[in-house]
C-alpha cells in the first residue's frame, strides 16, 4: 500500500465505512487477548521468590504503562498530520485518544503505587519515572481541557497540537528517566532487547498476551471514538449553519 493510497482514510466518510467492518474485529481480539493473559498471569504463574505475589502486578502495570507513553506518542503523529496536511480525522483521532491515554496514566500509577506499598514501604516516590508519568497524566488534561474550552475545532486543534509537542518531552522522559538517571527507586524495564533484562519467561509469556490485549483494545476504543468525534463535529456544523441561516 503507497502512501498516497493511506491519506483517503483521512476522508471522514471513507474512515466510518472502512473502521466499520474492521472494529469489531479489534474488540473481539482484545477481549480474547485480556481474558487469557489475564487468567494466564494471574491464576498460572507462580508467585516471584522476593516479590511474592505482588509480581503479577505487571500484568496491569507493564501494559497500561507502555499504553500511557505510547498513546502520547500517537497523538503527536496525528498533531503533526494535522499541522502539515490538515486531515480533520488526524486532528480528531488525537482529541479522541486523549481520554484513553489518560485513563491508561491513572492505571499506571495506581498499579505502581499498589506495588510499591509492599517492595518501597510507600505509595508514592519522587522518582524521576513517577514524576514524569505524574506531569505526563497532568499533560492529559490539559489536552483535553483545551479541547473542551475552545468552540472552533480547528483552532481548538491547532493549539492542542502545540501542546501536543511539548508534552511529547514528558512522555520521552516518562519511558528512559531509568536510563537517564541512575537515581531513583523505580526498577529497570521489564521487557527488553536485552534478554538478560528481561523478566523469567514464565511472567514473559502471558505478559506479551496482556501486553497485546491493552494494544488491541486501545485501538477498538480509538477507532470508536473517532467515530463518535467526526460525528459530533458533523452536528456542530450542521447546529452552526441552521443558527447563521
Amino acid at each position: 500500500m503507497s502512501l498516497n493510497s493511506l491519506w483517503q482514510y483521512a476522508n471522514p466518510k471513507k474512515f466510518i465505512q472502512t473502521t466499520e467492518k474492521v472494529l469489531p474485529l479489534f474488540s473481539v481480539l482484545a477481549v480474547v487477548c485480556l481474558v487469557v493473559g489475564l487468567v494466564w498471569g494471574f491464576f498460572f504463574t507462580p508467585d516471584d521468590y522476593r516479590q511474592g505475589s505482588t509480581v503479577k502486578i505487571i500484568y496491569l502495570h507493564v501494559p497500561s504503562a507502555l499504553m500511557a507513553i505510547n498513546v502520547w506518542l500517537m497523538m503527536l503523529v496525528t498533531s503533526l498530520i494535522w499541522i502539515v496536511r490538515r486531515h480533520h480525522v488526524s486532528a480528531l483521532a488525537a482529541r479522541a485518544a486523549a481520554p484513553i491515554g489518560a485513563v491508561m496514566t491513572v492505571i499506571a500509577l495506581a498499579t505502581g503505587a499498589i506495588w510499591g506499598q509492599p517492595m518501597w514501604g510507600t505509595w508514592w516516590a519522587w522518582d524521576p519515572r513517577l514524576t514524569s508519568f505524574l506531569i505526563l497524566f497532568l499533560f492529559y488534561l490539559g489536552y483535553i481541557a483545551l479541547w473542551e474550552a475552545i468552540e472552533n475545532d480547528d483552532t481548538a486543534a491547532d493549539l492542542t497540537s502545540i501542546l501536543c509537542l511539548v508534552g511529547s518531552v514528558f512522555a520521552l522522559l516518562s519511558r528512559y528517566a531509568v536510563n537517564f538517571w541512575n537515581q531513583g527507586l523505580h526498577q529497570g524495564a521489564s521487557l527488553s532487547l536485552d534478554k538478560e533484562e528481561n523478566v523469567a519467561d514464565v511472567f514473559y509469556f502471558p505478559l506479551l498476551v496482556c501486553i497485546a490485549g491493552f494494544v488491541l483494545l486501545f485501538v477498538a476504543l480509538v477507532l470508536l471514538r473517532t467515530r463518535t468525534e467526526i460525528r459530533a463535529r458533523r452536528m456542530r456544523a450542521l447546529l452552526a449553519r441552521e443558527r447563521m441561516g
